[in-house]
């Protein structure tokens, strides 16, 4: 059976997208090693996750996302922006979307589109929660983040430094997404290693999310013009408010950027 995809990145951080209105792969989503095949980078198409766009009673579409080893993940923030975009390219939305994701209403807006990119701004969901340690922030923005601050974040070993985090107690058994951020008057560079991947990936939406709120907090006081955020793969923007120990409009703003479309035969 030949099923088409698109293939997308969101500031290198990459995903097999596919239009699973006609269910497709219906048959095939309890099929662990079949998604970490697909998501292979020797083997397969190679991808840091794979999402699908099901149908959805009173949405557009619903956005199901797996991480790369093939288990069900939850909310990925840049997965989100390429899914609308896709939905927008699909013809299933316009240039402003309600879907569903991770049991959860999101929203999102398409604000400019220069090919092969479409930019486009996700309301993310609030954060109540959070806990603060001597040396890093504990929060939840969708996915679990773990953050901490360092100096030099370029030449961090980050995959050994955070796998020591990821695999320590706290964390094993679920596991946590460690981020490294580092601070800068107008800026923040942010290096993520993510769990499901078990690996750095070149971006995550949730985790700049988490960083921005661990520097808000770490400050005690907003950005008013909001984050501007560096990784590896590009660049995004955080806005959001805080009152009340509440942080609550925030937004994930950056590109969604089409790579190729193309089919595997399954």
């Amino acid at each position: 059976m030949k099923i088409p995809f698109i293939k997308m990145h969101g500031t290198g951080n990459d995903f097999i997208v596919i239009d699973n209105r006609p269910h497709y792969i219906q048959k095939y989503l309890d099929n662990q090693q079949l998604i970490s095949f697909l998501c292979n980078r020797h083997l397969g198409i190679g991808a840091d996750g794979l999402i699908l766009l099901n149908t959805k009673v009173g949405y557009p579409f619903e956005m199901v996302y797996f991480n790369s080893d093939g288990r069900l993940g939850t909310m990925c923030g840049n997965g989100g922006r390429c899914a609308v975009a896709a939905a927008h390219q699909l013809n299933m939305i316009q240039n402003k979307a309600l879907f569903f994701a991770n049991g959860t209403e999101y929203t999102a807006q398409i604000i400019k589109k220069r090919h092969p990119e479409v930019y486009v701004k996700l309301k993310m969901n609030d954060v109540l929660q959070y806990r603060k340690e001597n040396s890093y922030f504990f929060l939840d923005t969708g996915s679990p983040h773990h953050v901490e601050f360092v100096e030099d974040v370029q030449n961090l070993n980050i995959v050994e430094e955070a796998r020591k985090i990821r695999y320590s107690t706290p964390y094993k058994e679920a596991g946590v997404n460690v981020n490294f951020v580092e601070k800068h008057s107008d800026y923040l560079f942010v290096r993520t290693y993510e769990r499901g991947v078990e690996d750095e990936t070149l971006s995550c939406g949730t985790g700049v999310v988490a960083s921005a709120i661990s520097v808000c907090l770490s400050e005690n006081a907003l950005r008013t013009n909001g984050y501007h955020i560096k990784t590896k793969g590009g660049e995004l923007k955080v806005l959001l408010s805080y009152n009340n120990n509440r942080f609550y409009n925030i937004y994930l703003e950056g590109p969604a950027t089409f790579v190729f479309e193309s089919h595997i035969d399954i």
